[in-house]
């Protein structure tokens, strides 16, 4: 037995919360969460201060386990062998063309094994009379009808409970997941990719993304391997009689959702003309709602969803569309959002663009001058503009860079106990709110600063001097190839030498598409257009491009 799965099974027998565990630890409930699925090992330290809460002594609890100095006595089971990377599950999830790298077979087995998965030792329930209850909610793509049905039979086949949001927005799973103890929650998405796009998008009990361990469990379901799960048999076995799960409508939770979002304001926004676009993704009838209700003016678009018109010229991705309806209308402010509202893009009031760099800063210094951000630090990533960095830096604003991707900016914060961060993109994290990004709750924060300063957008941002950006995402046969072949490597070396100091360059892979992508930043938007063809062109010579 792990040690991981001592701490549980002894936390589980004195009736002891995570929660409460990592308060009389003095760490956090995730790292908690960590040891127990064996992602993670407790310091001494904390071994010890275990021995004492739990009345244990170290030897039993170490002993025919994982040495916490780091030799391993003995072969590890396969179960907790270290991951060797995700066949299935990108960065935000199992994406691809639906019904075609995503298929509702696969959507069905998914479901199979989070209704199995939680009666199973693999979680620390262990109780085969437990009824797990999983939630569900889609965007509006007309695939996501299928994988939500899909899904929700594997579920209730395993004998587990479904319980359906219908459309609704990722960050609503989050939060109805977290609030009302599902023990984990599914989103069905491509965020802001085109509609013959789908995802699904798994979080744990607590609205975060699934930790990689059980993903890696069920892509080892997916593949048929089920000696990983320590299943016999050619399958997880089905439910029988009255041990079938059952599918429970649940739209009262959205509502719910809606109350909270509602409740976050302090303001009436009478005041303020507003404009939404939706994307004709998931916030489509939430957003003005929200924003009805708190009073605005609402003027919205991209709120015409027919199952293929998802972030079509429209949404976050494309935004000429919500600065033109500024524009036109003379509005305050505008917002867009992506297919399932996890980021949001502002527009001022003069039709100008806020991306999530400038969110970051206006949110930054906001929490900042209530003395509410914590480690008084910013997390953003790689892809940010120089120009963020040294508008926070005269704020005296201190701030981190991870890899791009809003789970390792959440990773960050959560173990450094940060408030903020956020991406370039427009997922912004308030680790206060909510566990993801949630792109009307960002809108919220910036309408409250605007009533609270008095302010028009454009002067809350006026400090934030952006650099020239460009990014050009390029389809390729093989991602990894490119970032491994010498030329272009050579040829993106010359490009940051040519820069250095003066901007900077990025080279990566997408997370969840076949794509690379190359940025450059510098002083002048020419310099960029011609780093970027340089770069471009040696991947077209060396045969990567699609046709």
């Amino acid at each position: 037995m792990t040690l991981g799965k001592k701490i549980s099974n002894l936390r589980t027998a004195a009736h002891i919360s995570q929660e409460t565990l990592a308060e009389k630890l003095n760490v956090s409930r995730q790292s908690v969460s960590k040891w127990e699925i064996d992602q993670a090992l407790p310091q001494i330290d904390k071994v010890l201060l275990l021995c004492e809460i739990f009345s244990v002594s170290c030897d039993s609890l170490l002993r025919e386990d994982i040495n916490i100095f780091g030799d391993i006595p003995g072969k590890r089971s396969a179960i907790n062998q270290p991951d060797e990377g995700n066949k299935y599950f990108g960065t935000d999830g199992f994406r691809g063309e639906a019904n075609v790298t995503l298929t509702s077979d696969q959507a069905y087995r998914v479901g199979r094994f989070l209704g199995w998965y939680f009666t199973s030792p693999l979680s620390g329930f262990h109780s085969l009379s437990y009824k797990p209850r999983i939630l569900i909610g889609k965007d509006t793509r007309r695939s996501s009808y299928m994988l939500e049905y899909s899904l929700a039979a594997g579920i209730t086949a395993s004998g587990a409970d479904a319980y359906m949001l219908h459309v609704t927005t990722t960050p609503s799973v989050s939060y109805v997941t977290r609030q009302d103890g599902f023990d984990c929650g599914i989103m069905i998405t491509a965020s802001h990719n085109p509609f013959y796009d789908n995802g699904i998008k798994v979080l744990n009990g607590y609205g975060e993304k699934m930790d990689d361990r059980t993903v890696s469990l069920i892509e080892a379901y997916l593949d048929g391997n089920l000696e990983k799960l320590g299943v016999e048999g050619s399958d997880l076995p089905l439910a029988k009689r009255d041990k079938i799960g059952c599918i429970v409508d649940y739209v009262a939770g959205r509502n719910r959702y809606v109350g909270y979002l509602i409740s976050l304001a302090s303001h009436s926004y009478k005041e303020l003309k507003i404009g939404l676009d939706c994307a004709n993704g998931a916030s489509w009838m939430i957003a003005r709602a929200v924003f009805d209700a708190l009073g605005a003016k609402t003027y919205v678009i991209g709120a015409s969803p027919d199952g293929t018109n998802v972030n079509e010229n429209c949404g976050s991705t494309h935004i000429d569309a919500l600065r033109k309806l500024v524009s036109d209308n003379h509005l305050d402010v505008g917002f867009a959002f992506d297919g399932d509202a996890d980021r949001c893009i502002a527009v001022d009031e003069n039709g100008n663009v806020v991306d999530g760099d400038g969110i970051l800063y206006i949110i930054g210094s906001r929490l900042k001058s209530r003395g509410m951000l914590d480690g008084n630090k910013v997390v953003a990533t790689v892809m940010s503009n120089t120009g963020l960095f040294k508008a926070l830096d005269a704020a005296r604003i201190g701030y981190e860079k991870t890899a791009v991707g809003d789970r390792f900016v959440y990773e960050c914060m959560e173990k450094n106990g940060y408030r903020l961060g956020g991406e370039q993109s427009g997922h912004i994290i308030l680790r206060k709110y909510a566990t993801t990004g949630d792109g009307i709750l960002t809108a919220i924060m910036i309408a409250e600063e605007m009533r609270d300063k008095k302010s028009p957008l454009s002067k809350l941002t006026e400090a934030v001097v952006l650099y020239p950006q460009i990014t050009k995402s390029i389809r390729v046969t093989d991602k990894n190839a490119v970032l491994r072949d010498d030329e272009v490597l050579k040829k993106y070396s010359e490009i940051s030498d040519q820069i250095d100091g003066n901007g900077r360059v990025l080279l990566r892979a997408s997370g969840t598409e076949p794509v690379v992508r190359i940025m450059i930043e510098c002083e002048n938007i020419s310099d960029c257009t011609d780093s970027i063809s340089k770069i471009y062109n040696v991947i077209k010579k060396r045969g990567y491009l699609c046709e």
